[in-house]
């Protein structure tokens, strides 16, 4: 079992425990790392030196059980300085470029908030308005400077809901390929993100299989997280996203972790050793 997780979010964001509770849930579960990354985004953004300081406090409780990395999720939108000395930096696109009256721009917010601001800036062409995320996620490594992709097709969230575009069609996966071809070209890997699996409301996850094996054709790297926002999915659908990753043809996840010396570095395990 891998038992690693670094997208993990708390009561100091939109989790549903607090940091304390996600703690005990990795001890209960023999977790060796755990790594915290609470929003910082235009609607969702935390309190950061209360959330640096309870993390800091677990990880001294916790000092030769737990593994525990002071992390966050930064949108793409969002200013860096926000989250001074975090440890590590999950860089994701949870809102369009556009600017609505009124209501939210963020295309995870709601099936009826996607289809609005698609057909708000977008003349209800889906495919224009993933070729326009796509074209902000590919800026997401030099906008945020992070250690890895979060769930690279987000704009995806709805659509097993809304049909209401083929993932497929070339006019879908040629952005999202172009995309990932240049942020695979910086060297950052992407995370197998477990979230929408693990709550039910994907079949897939993020990436979906057809892009998950472009990665792996283009020697991308990848982290596998739960994106946990409650403490009993914490190692949600791992099982899954180990025996995807590996019909895609990886042979290894990386995970991070405090060297000796206490600075934050990758390694990798064997997939068909968890």
């Amino acid at each position: 079992m891998l038992r690693a997780n670094y997208h993990t979010h708390t009561t100091f964001c939109d989790g549903d425990n607090t940091v304390e509770e996600m703690v005990q849930r990795a001890l209960d579960l023999g977790f060796l790392h755990l790594g915290f990354s609470g929003h910082m985004d235009e609607e969702i953004h935390m309190d950061w030196q209360s959330y640096v300081a309870e993390v800091s406090r677990l990880r001294d409780l916790t000092a030769g059980r737990l593994d525990i990395l002071c992390g966050v999720e930064l949108d793409t939108l969002y200013d860096p300085a926000s989250c001074p000395g975090a440890e590590y930096v999950i860089g994701s696109t949870h809102y369009l470029d556009v600017h609505p009256e009124g209501y939210s721009r963020a295309i995870d917010w709601s099936a009826e908030v996607s289809q609005r601001l698609c057909d708000e800036f977008f003349g209800g062409d889906w495919y224009a308005m993933c070729r326009s995320y796509y074209e902000l996620e590919a800026q997401v490594v030099e906008r945020t400077h992070c250690t890895f992709v979060g769930h690279f097709d987000l704009i995806t969230r709805f659509n097993d809901q809304l049909r209401a575009f083929d993932e497929q069609d070339k006019r879908y996966t040629g952005p999202a390929l172009e995309a990932m071809e240049h942020l695979v070209s910086s060297g950052v890997p992407f995370e197998i993100n477990c979230g929408a699996h693990n709550r039910g409301r994907k079949e897939e996850l993020y990436p979906r299989r057809s892009l998950l094996a472009a990665l792996h054709d283009m020697g991308g790297e990848i982290f596998i997280n739960s994106d946990a926002h409650q403490a009993a999915v914490l190692n949600g659908s791992f099982d899954v996203a180990v025996e995807r990753a590996i019909a895609c043809g990886f042979t290894h996840v990386n995970v991070l972790v405090h060297s000796p010396m206490g600075e934050v570095e990758a390694r990798q395990l064997a997939l068909d050793a968890l």
